[in-house]
């Protein structure tokens, strides 16, 4: 392998000589490159997104050890040149300069130095160096614009793709270009616009039988107009138009010409060429809350995750292979799966379907929230189903899913205008009666496992929780979409019919995870309850009879967790839709069904519809809310447009 020799003094390396020095003959100048990033914001946007999106994310250097095992490594060569790639660079900022010059340039350079005996890289900026010579499958060396010529194996080229020859990139900045000028040229005419003052332009029409005007009266008439009219009427003063004259103005009318819109196309136009979905680069015409979950996965794995494989795989390639010993197991990853990550509470059931039962410790866990260790903390606990009863997995005790209870299919039933009450109350009367089912169906297995005591019912719990949610989850979000799309279409019918900028699956997601937040309520209320009842029971009941009144406990539970998922997901629908329409406000109405006090002295309270009100939800249900607000609401909103 070979290195350019240096004891610190980074300048014998020949860069930095001619800031515009040009490339390969018929190639686009790169320093224009340069001059667009500098002076166009939505190139700059874009790219500097790219460039800090991967930047944060670290790259870690591994060694598979097997197919299922591997160790990362912290004292090989590479893992050490990419935590110190330069004296008083960090990983980051040789990362961000590597992915902006590549999204500019399609081009990135590092020329190879060994300082102090370690191998390190210098960032070369592409305006500085090229290669020279050789044909158009490989070059023959590299040249700096101070005439400099480098081996092929002392310097790092990472290209994109060039219809012409394999050695050479082609910026997408090309294919923006007359996109770029446009925009460039839009603004100067606005400066110019405002340099003179935004004077009005246009002319003056006398009718065809109005007086003859002599001279004084044309030099009297345009002394007045000219005081009037330098610097666009800006210094006071009222023209006086005589003798039925009209001013018809001419030339570009500001909002005509839709500058904004014309800033939000350049901008779109700039994501499309680097596969970015607008909302991430601001353009938030139809993003809501209820689709950023969305989002965030396809940042990182449709928009960065081929940059992420191509800079893997070209660290292998250029840096990894010419470094000593044996590397064939060796490869570096990007650690994106701390962004991939959902909450912990989707980690952990996934984690227990996975393994078959609890996979964390008592100690482990109250190491989370900072608490010291407990004696017998260490053990894992294993649920006494799995254990005793022969069973490999939590899911071998679900039941077939033909005998878990459907709902019906999702429809609005509630359409056309204001829905009859008797329509609301049918629907939240079928949403509880499948509820209902789904909990005396756990409640029937609870009682069917004779647990012997608190411990046995936390033991159980623990072992189905995943399997339990599903059921619930698959009963909750199926209502609550009917229930959304009908609050939804209460507010298009009365403020947007043609339903222009709303879409039913954006706030579908939304409401998928807010019925597991509800799931996980319910389940919760469940486990509570057996746990009480079987604390201390009566000899002459017995544990079974004390679950079966902790389980119509839990029923009861299941009326109260219906209506109040139906409340909120009907008020998020409309809400949703009120923002896609355009609704300026929001009035919160309180029915005769939902007589607490301070809903009450609630009634008729307005507020902007991105506010939120005086007992701090944003709409009945909220579930941001306490439970003394939101349990068993039936209030309502109505909304009204700008005042």
């Amino acid at each position: 392998m070979a290195f350019v020799v240096s004891s610190g003094e980074l300048a014998t390396t020949g860069a930095g000589v001619l800031p515009a020095y040009a490339p390969n003959v018929l190639r686009a100048a790169p320093w224009e490159y340069e001059t667009i990033w500098r002076t166009q914001p939505q190139v700059r946007t874009v790219i500097s997104f790219l460039a800090r999106n991967i930047a944060q994310l670290g790259i870690h250097v591994f060694e598979r050890l097997s197919d299922t095992d591997r160790q990362r490594l912290t004292d090989h060569p590479l893992a050490q040149l990419l935590a110190d790639p330069l004296p008083k660079m960090t990983t980051y900022r040789f990362i961000e300069r590597l992915v902006a010059d590549y999204a500019l340039y399609d081009n990135w350079y590092g020329i190879k130095l060994k300082l102090d005996g370690r191998l390190r890289i210098l960032p070369t900026p592409p305006t500085l160096i090229r290669p020279w010579g050789g044909n158009w499958i490989q070059p023959e060396k590299f040249e700096t614009a101070g005439g400099r010529r480098f081996e092929l194996d002392e310097v790092v080229h990472i290209h994109g793709y060039s219809p012409t020859d394999l050695t050479y990139g082609e910026s997408p900045i090309e294919s923006l270009r007359e996109l770029i000028l446009e925009s460039s040229e839009a603004a100067k005419q606005r400066s110019a616009m405002w340099r003179g003052g935004a004077r009005m332009t246009g002319v003056l029409v006398r009718p065809a039988d109005a007086p003859e005007w002599g001279t004084k009266e044309r030099a009297r008439f345009r002394e007045m107009w000219r005081t009037f009219s330098q610097g666009g009427g800006a210094e006071g003063g009222t023209p006086i138009l005589e003798d039925g004259m009209d001013y018809k103005a001419v030339g570009f009318n500001p909002e005509q010409a839709e500058y904004i819109e014309a800033r939000k196309l350049t901008r779109e136009e700039v994501a499309a060429a680097f596969h970015i979905p607008p909302p991430l680069v601001g353009i938030l015409d139809h993003a809501t809350y209820s689709n950023i979950q969305e989002q965030h996965k396809i940042l990182y794995q449709d928009t960065l995750g081929p940059w992420l494989t191509m800079l893997q795989q070209e660290f292998a390639a250029q840096i990894l292979a010419d470094m000593p010993g044996d590397n064939s197991a060796v490869y570096v990853e990007f650690n994106i799966a701390e962004k991939m990550r959902g909450s912990f509470e989707e980690q952990a059931a996934a984690a227990s379907t996975a393994t078959g039962g609890p996979w964390m410790t008592r100690n482990e866990q109250r190491a989370r929230f900072n608490l010291p260790a407990i004696e017998g903390g260490d053990e894992l606990i294993t649920p006494l189903n799995v254990t005793e009863g022969g069973l490999a997995s939590p899911r071998d005790t679900a039941p077939e899913p033909e005998t878990v209870p459907k709902a019906q299919a999702r429809q609005v039933a509630l359409k056309a205008g204001q829905p009859s009450q008797d329509d609301d109350e049918a629907l939240r009367a079928e949403f509880s009666a499948a509820l209902k089912q789904v909990t005396d169906d756990e409640v029937a297995r609870l009682v069917e496992s004779e647990p012997d005591g608190v411990d046995a019912v936390r033991a159980w719990w623990d072992s189905g929780r995943a399997e339990r949610l599903s059921r619930f989850v698959k009963v909750l979000e199926d209502y609550m979409v009917r229930f959304g799309l009908a609050g939804a279409q209460r507010v298009l019918d009365e403020f947007n019919p043609s339903e222009d900028g709303w879409a039913a699956e954006v706030m579908e997601p939304w409401l998928a995870v807010a019925a597991l937040h509800h799931a996980q309520l319910h389940d919760g209320a469940g486990e509570t309850a057996a746990e009480a009842a079987v604390e201390d029971v009566p000899e002459e009941s017995g544990v079974g009879a004390a679950l079966l009144a902790a389980g119509a406990v839990w029923a009861a539970a299941a009326l109260a967790r219906s209506e109040t998922a139906a409340t909120e997901a009907v008020s998020f629908g409309g809400h949703d839709a009120a923002e896609a329409s355009g609704v300026g406000f929001k009035v919160w109405r309180t029915t005769s069904a939902d007589p607490r006090s301070q809903h009450l002295v609630m009634n008729g309270e307005k507020v902007p519809l991105g506010g939120t009100f005086s007992n701090g939800l944003r709409w009945p249900g909220d579930g941001t809310g306490d439970a003394d607000q939101t349990a068993n609401c039936r209030c309502i909103l109505e909304y009204e447009m700008e005042e």
